[in-house]
């Protein structure tokens, strides 16, 4: 991969349903609550998956009430355990497989998770210090994400986030150096409906901060590390957030924003969004 090719702009980091046996619509349990209009159990079909493992009414989940699938993101762990792990044998062609592959399916999605946070770390300049270490982490969990399913479902996940967590700390801390002044420091922080409107948070370490209904409209969260801060309905109206570190679509497709939120680049404004 040359230098110039953008690591967290790789395909495999994309969620392709195309290829997908609608494993999120299976594998997955949900239930009735503001995200979802009924019961679900892990294993069972979404009575909206149709034969060709598509979703029957996927331009209208937020009408239908089901909120929660317009935030949902496996980074491409469906496709890859659908075509790669289970060699593009589907559940159906083979039901003595379904157990198994729901089983590694989630394993497989916080496996590309990591891989996306070290890509995005991997496309930080500043963070070149740490780059080689990271690249090597990259190659390794690349690589066990194409290992057999028996492998898959004895890797220790919380283990390799040890190993990676402090990596992506330091590109962290290398990125947000050279923002001038003083950087706020909410790591962990529960800000659940916090008023923050107009908050100057640039450079800031929002890492795994609870901003549930947080009010962060027409904030400035330029260059802030986002990573696992938990923005369920977190206003962000108007809010800056160009250079945001870590911070995933997940996060953006579960918050409220409008048409002067500014967002990364390599993100999209979610459509729900108001205009």
């Amino acid at each position: 991969m040359s230098e110039r090719t953008s690591y967290a702009a790789q395909p495999d980091l994309q969620a392709d349903c195309g290829n997908c046996f609608g494993l999120c619509c299976v594998a997955l349990p949900f239930s009735r609550s503001a995200d979802f209009p009924v019961d679900k159990s892990a294993g069972t079909p979404c009575g909206n998956l149709q034969e060709d493992f598509r979703c029957g009414i996927h331009q209208r989940l937020r009408d239908q009430g089901y909120n929660g699938c317009t935030v949902f993101d496996c980074f491409g762990a469906g496709q890859k355990v659908s075509q790669v792990t289970f060699k593009s044998v589907s559940w159906r062609e083979e039901p003595d497989s379904a157990r198994a592959m729901y089983e590694v399916f989630p394993v497989v999605r916080q496996l590309h998770e990591l891989l996306k946070y070290i890509a995005q770390a991997l496309d930080l300049p500043a963070a070149g210090p740490v780059h080689g270490d990271l690249r090597r982490a990259y190659e390794r969990l690349d690589a066990l994400t194409r290992d057999t399913a028996e492998m898959l479902l004895a890797v220790d996940v919380d283990a390799l986030r040890g190993e990676v967590n402090p990596l992506l700390l330091r590109a962290s801390e290398l990125a947000r150096a050279a923002v001038p002044g003083r950087r706020k420091n909410h790591r962990g922080a529960h800000l659940m409906g916090s008023r923050l409107r107009g908050a100057k948070l640039r450079g800031a370490s929002l890492r795994g901060a609870l901003l549930i209904a947080a009010d962060l409209s027409g904030a400035d969260l330029r260059d802030a590390d986002l990573i696992g801060a938990d923005m369920r309905d977190t206003d962000l109206c108007g809010a800056d957030l160009r250079g945001a570190l870590f911070l995933t679509q997940p996060q953006l497709n579960a918050a409220r924003g409008d048409a002067r939120t500014k967002v990364p680049q390599t993100l999209e404004r979610p459509p729900h969004w108001a205009d």
